[in-house]
């Protein structure tokens, strides 16, 4: 029997799904989580009270989102928060009275990742490359997924400070004769190109277009599922030469990263696109990239590189969260 005097609400919220769950002071293993399709309900208060309808409990303690957007300051009560690709807006002050919480947080998605990766369990991460690292170091997470999130973990005694960057949006830095032309490419689209322009979903089909220009070519696929199912499932050339061009310079971008963050403690590839094409991502330039850092080299080497496979990262870094004061 669950005792609602101690239940904990953790969410996190993009711009098509809230996923909800339960956790029990003092644990951050999510339970009973829910899915809810954000455009079914006008506001979070809705949401809430669905997903509490749905696991039958009439009230909660504490709470912490992880949200697509722009965060407010934990010292201004009054805050509100707009989501950026769902329709919702919230208070902090408000939500807080109608659900009578001791305690409601409110952080960034890619935060909430970087605070759960240390709940990871083991058989959910696979090697990529690299290791065995120092556990007492930083650690690096990277992911593309609808952009390019990049965090960081900084030890401390008893636990971590969660880095809130904007990593995915420093320049890209192209390398040889051919990415200086998807630059160009890239540059007469949009101006300034970062490499969030490349490493996410809507930059996957980006580089399909412009090495397409560069051959000169039809691009007749027009999502990166389908590139990507292309180069996995059915040996287009086109799809296999930009998906491996993809994982490459996720690979250099990571190891960028990682000599920056000082990440010998690990870097974690999170997000829903690498796990879609595993093995694929495995056999890639991407490990070669990641390491080939000139005199570093020895450094990349030690480095381990996991991908989390996790589905719910969130949900642990949201729990993870109510209990660090440093978040």
């Amino acid at each position: 029997m669950t005792d609602q005097s101690m239940v904990e609400l953790v969410g996190d919220i993009g711009g098509t799904n809230a996923r909800f769950a339960l956790a029990q002071e003092g644990d951050v293993r999510p339970h009973a989580i829910e899915i809810l399709r954000c455009g079914d309900y006008d506001n979070l208060d809705d949401a809430i009270r669905a997903y509490m309808e749905k696991v039958g409990i009439d009230r909660i303690k504490d709470v912490c989102l992880a949200v697509a957007g722009p965060v407010p300051s934990a010292d201004d009560p009054d805050a509100q928060v707009r989501m950026t690709n769902n329709h919702w807006r919230f208070g902090l002050r408000a939500i807080r009275e109608q659900f009578g919480l001791r305690s409601f947080k409110v952080i960034n998605d890619f935060t909430a990742m970087a605070l759960g990766v240390p709940h990871v369990a083991s058989e959910q991460l696979v090697h990529v490359c690299g290791g065995p690292g120092d556990p007492r170091r930083a650690r690096l997470v990277i992911g593309p997924g609808t952009g390019l999130g990049v965090s960081g973990l900084v030890p401390l005694r008893d636990g971590w400070i969660p880095l809130m960057t904007e990593g995915g949006h420093v320049d890209f830095a192209p390398t040889d004769e051919t990415e200086i032309a998807i630059l160009q490419i890239l540059k007469a689209r949009f101006g300034r190109v970062s490499v969030e322009r490349i490493l996410c979903g809507q930059g996957l089909l980006n580089l399909y277009q412009a090495h397409a220009e560069i051959q000169g070519v039809a691009a007749p696929l027009d999502a990166p599922e389908k590139i990507s199912n292309a180069a996995v499932n059915d040996g287009d050339p086109l799809a296999r030469h930009v998906l491996r061009h993809f994982c490459e310079i996720l690979g250099r971008t990571a190891g960028n990263a990682a000599l920056t963050v000082g990440s010998l403690g690990g870097v974690y590839l999170c997000g829903g696109i690498l796990p879609r094409f595993l093995d694929f991502f495995l056999e890639s330039p991407f490990q070669a990239a990641f390491e080939d850092k000139g005199r570093m080299r020895p450094l990349m080497e030690a480095t381990p590189v996991q991908i989390v496979m996790e589905p719910y990262t969130g949900l642990l870094g949201a729990a993870e969260a109510l209990r660090n004061p440093e978040v």
